[in-house]
């Protein structure tokens, strides 16, 4: 028997046939082992989650778990050469691959060209849609014509209440009314070239001018014919920065604004993020709100909560990655990663939140004092959001539905923690209170997270969770900070988008979107989010009907099918190789 195996070694081992053999095998591990690599390399993607310009590192995007993105369509770029030119900054091999990916595309329409300026507007702005001559729906037209099929969801422009004639970032030059026309001009031609398009209406900043949203709504709902053309818009958006409670609070209070002008429609909050000033590769020494990487790590989870907490239907951050052009906008880096490709640690706890937060049915904010503590309910789970708000440490107690649940950290370590006389408590690190809003910190410390079950037992952990929580250096700080009761960098003057106080220990009402359904539409045909219809209360208590943005499941089963085929490829391969040998 030994000699019979060293001579079947002995001719494994010549030349040819082990050139043959090695070949077989290393092509069939190869197969294998690319299919487990794939299918645990990221995180299922959440339609609730995105971030902006994703197509700018498509490979992070898929680790980070991003679902959609935002995509910039500048009329001045696009159009350059002229009506018949379209030249985007964004080529269709990158919208395609996002689309590809799994990731849903919104399209941003901005920006006017020279041949098409007239005083700041749209040449022919004012006349009918149909008309030749109004420039601006021309160009509506063919964006929305020239995607069908790839892009049905459009912002229409960015921040028009931003009048300051000496702001950088001064997109809009007509008045309140102008914006109206804008607005109505892009749904009526919208709908006209695709009746399945998804009209936003344009993100206003709030603390340039808190009273816009209401003064935009007053003079949509003056129009005779909104009604009729559902307030020429479908979706209203919000861009938020810096600060978790205004995350929370401006929310509801623009559901508030809509709602009291019988306007009912579901909020993304598109934009959010708290960019860093410290971050060596990038400092900002001046920076009107001194932001540690700490900070905006912990930021990220505690604005997605609050977001969804508020009934924000979508969340997305600005942006995936920084870009030469960013500077000429805003001193501070928004990515979360680096020009070079380096991640910042805001990546990982963004990624954690994704995989924690997904597939949120409800929430509500529970404390707002020296603990931030949000619920977001999960179907069968209950997952808590829970950080410090002083710069100190602090202890958040939570109503056991089971006897035992998981505690996970914002870097996605985890541990099972038991309860005790109903209640789970939770220790909390401090903040690090860069910037104080009122008599807590503007940013709260490190997120924890505990997720348990509704019925009892241990909870399942989100598909796609790691198995050992690993870390690296850049993503895990180890609040080494003292911290003290004075910010330790505080602003000579306090900024005017900063308040004085925060809310005390109010919890606000609960929404109750419905669930995701388990039957997803096809990748190119994201469906149209229906209007609520019922009556609201001065608070919203219920969000509009959101129909999820489509994306692609997961392929891991895919793979490991085609690595089980290679080896079975391989074995047939070598029985042959062994009959005609």
């Amino acid at each position: 028997m030994w000699y019979q195996i060293k001579q079947q070694f002995n001719h494994f081992v010549r030349p040819r046939s082990y050139q043959r053999f090695i070949l077989l095998l290393v092509s069939s591990l190869s197969l294998f082992f690319l299919g487990t690599q794939t299918a645990s390399a990221a995180p299922p993607q959440d339609w609730r989650f995105g971030a902006i310009e994703t197509y700018e590192s498509p490979g992070d995007a898929r680790a980070l778990g991003a679902a959609w993105t935002r995509v910039e369509f500048h009329w001045g770029h696009t159009q350059e050469g002229g009506p018949g030119s379209w030249t985007p900054e964004t080529s269709d091999a990158q919208i395609n691959a996002e689309i590809a990916a799994g990731r849903m595309v919104v399209g941003l329409l901005i920006g006017v060209p020279d041949w098409a300026w007239d005083g700041g507007l749209p040449r022919g702005l004012h006349l009918p849609a149909e008309d030749p001559n109004n420039t601006w729906a021309s160009f509506v037209r063919e964006a929305v014509t020239r995607y069908d099929g790839r892009i049905r969801h459009w912002i229409i422009w960015n921040e028009p209440d931003i009048q300051d004639p000496n702001a950088v970032s001064r997109s809009w030059y007509g008045d309140i009314n102008d914006f109206v026309q804008l607005q109505r001009i892009s749904y009526v031609t919208a709908k006209q070239a695709n009746p399945d398009s998804v009209i936003h209406l344009a993100a206003t900043t709030h603390f340039w001018d808190p009273g816009y949203l209401g003064r935009l709504m007053d003079a949509i709902v003056a129009d005779p014919n909104a009604a009729g053309n559902n307030h020429y818009f479908d979706v209203a958006t919000a861009h938020l920065y810096f600060n978790p409670s205004h995350v929370h609070d401006l929310i509801g209070s623009f559901y508030s604004t809509m709602y009291a002008r019988g306007v009912y429609k579901p909020i993304w909050l598109v934009e959010t993020n708290a960019p860093t000033s410290t971050d060596p590769s990038r400092p900002v020494p001046d920076a009107q709100f001194p932001v540690t990487q700490e900070e905006q790590a912990a930021y990220l989870p505690q604005a997605a909560a609050a977001a969804l907490a508020a009934g924000a239907v979508r969340v997305s951050v600005f942006k995936l990655k920084d870009t030469p052009g960013d500077l000429v906008a805003n001193p501070e880096p928004f990515g979360l990663i680096r020009p070079d490709g380096s991640r910042r640690p805001g990546f990982n706890s963004y990624r954690i939140a994704i995989q924690y937060l997904s597939g949120a049915t409800g929430g509500e904010r529970e404390r707002w004092d020296d603990v931030g503590q949000l619920r977001i309910d999960q179907d069968d789970v209950t997952t808590h959001v829970v950080f410090s708000r002083a710069p100190g440490s602090r202890t958040a107690t939570i109503p056991a539905t089971a006897d035992t649940a998981y505690l996970i950290n914002q870097w996605g370590n985890r541990q099972v923690v038991s309860a005790s006389n109903g209640l789970f408590t939770i220790n909390l690190p401090p903040a690090v209170c860069s910037i104080a809003a009122g008599e807590y910190c503007m940013i709260g410390g490190e997120v924890s997270y505990l997720r348990q079950s509704k019925e009892g037992g241990l909870p399942d952990l989100p598909a796609g969770t790691a198995p050992i929580a690993t870390s690296t250096p850049e993503a895990t700080p180890t609040n080494t900070a003292t911290p003290t009761n004075t910010p330790t960098n505080t602003p000579t003057s306090t900024p005017t988008n900063t308040p004085t106080s925060t809310p005390t220990n109010t919890p606000t009402a609960t929404w109750t979107p419905p669930p995701t359904p388990t039957s997803l539409p096809p990748t190119n045909t994201p469906q149209v989010i229906a209007a609520v219809t019922s009556t609201p209360t001065s608070t919203p208590t219920s969000t509009p009907t959101p129909t999820p943005a489509p994306f692609a499941p997961p392929s891991g089963s895919a793979w490991w099918v085609l690595g089980l085929a290679g080896l079975v490829m391989a074995g047939l391969g070598f029985s042959w190789w062994r009959l005609n040998k």
